[in-house]
């Protein structure tokens, strides 16, 4: 977005926007998708504002930002019928962005972590979308005051998403676990002590090569792979707490868990064409019927497979 647009913000303002996006893009590696999004949210802010000031946003106005220009701002935003969904987005933009400046000393961030996020309608668990699961892991570590921190949990989620782990199973992992670039697959002891093998992608092994490189403790073979912040196994309460701040900045719904990036991981495998059976090995799951049950496929796409597959419902669409 030009600077000629965002006319609504003074030159420090826009100055502290671009170095906001710019640590967005290279120092937390976050998508285009992610940066757009944020942008786009910051802009709608600043708009606001200037109109509500009656002046281009000052540095001062975001350093003494109080809880109720918040409220005004996502009171209008409803009034032009934005979503519950939406405006939990837009005040995780903002919320970035005053954290920003916090690291910098310009303004604190307090109020706008002490505000929650509107209240999403009642669902039924569910998987996330893919661009939900995606940026999930792509945040997770925005909440971590250290980056050794913000990189373990941004391993940890995307090990849970891109293979479809317990969280129980990705805290169990031993600290010589995934060092080598080249791996392809691992075994994992689930349930009942059954053990599968798991493919590996690139981007979950990038992302506890990332971990390793940072994390200050010694990963050996006899100690956790994961650590908290004084170095004991990390514990499960710690990715389930990681995980509501996420749901809240990202206005997920509350079926947003750590173990929907599981459900999810089945449900899109399955939607681009996977083998049952074979989600069934991937998950570790005794029976088929599990599997079932476990994976979200929506109605138009089973009534696609339906038309496409049996043959009295190909002879009476011919």
């Amino acid at each position: 977005m030009s600077d000629t647009i965002l006319v609504h913000a003074s030159r420090p303002v826009l100055d502290e926007k671009a170095a906001w996006l710019e640590a967005l893009a290279h120092e937390r590696n976050a998508s285009q998708h992610t940066i757009d999004s944020y942008e786009r949210d910051l802009r709608q802010f600043l708009v606001f504002l200037t109109e509500y000031n009656a002046r281009p946003a000052e540095i001062t106005d975001l350093a003494d930002l109080k809880t109720a220009e918040l409220r005004a701002f996502l009171a209008d935003r409803r009034r032009d019928g934005t979503g519950a969904r939406s405006l939990g987005r837009n005040l995780s933009g903002v919320r970035s962005f005053l954290r920003h400046l916090e690291r910098k000393g310009l303004a604190s961030s307090a109020g706008a972590r002490a505000m929650r996020a509107p209240k999403q309608p009642k669902s039924l668990p569910r998987p996330l979308s893919v661009d939900d699961a995606l940026e999930v892991s792509e945040e997770a570590g925005s909440f971590a005051v250290e980056p050794w921190i913000a990189a373990r949990d941004v391993a940890v989620l995307t090990l849970l998403y891109g293979c479809g782990l317990r969280i129980s199973e990705a805290l169990s992992l031993p600290g010589d676990a995934l060092t080598d670039p080249g791996q392809r697959a691992m075994p994992i002891e689930g349930k009942g002590g059954k053990t599968r093998i798991v493919p590996l992608l690139p981007a979950v092994l990038e992302a506890v090569a990332e971990y390793r490189r940072l994390c200050p403790f010694a990963l050996g073979s006899e100690e956790p792979l994961f650590r908290g912040a004084r170095g004991g196994p990390l514990r499960p309460q710690i990715v389930q707490r990681n995980m509501v701040r996420l749901r809240s900045a990202l206005g997920l719904p509350p079926s947003a868990t750590p173990h929907a990036l599981r459900h999810s991981f089945a449900t899109h495998l399955l939607a681009a064409g996977g083998d049952l059976r074979t989600i069934q090995d991937l998950l570790g799951h005794a029976s088929l019927s599990t599997t079932q049950n476990y994976t979200a496929v929506d109605s138009n796409r089973l009534m696609s497979v339906y038309r496409d597959a049996h043959p009295r419902a190909r002879r009476r669409s011919s």
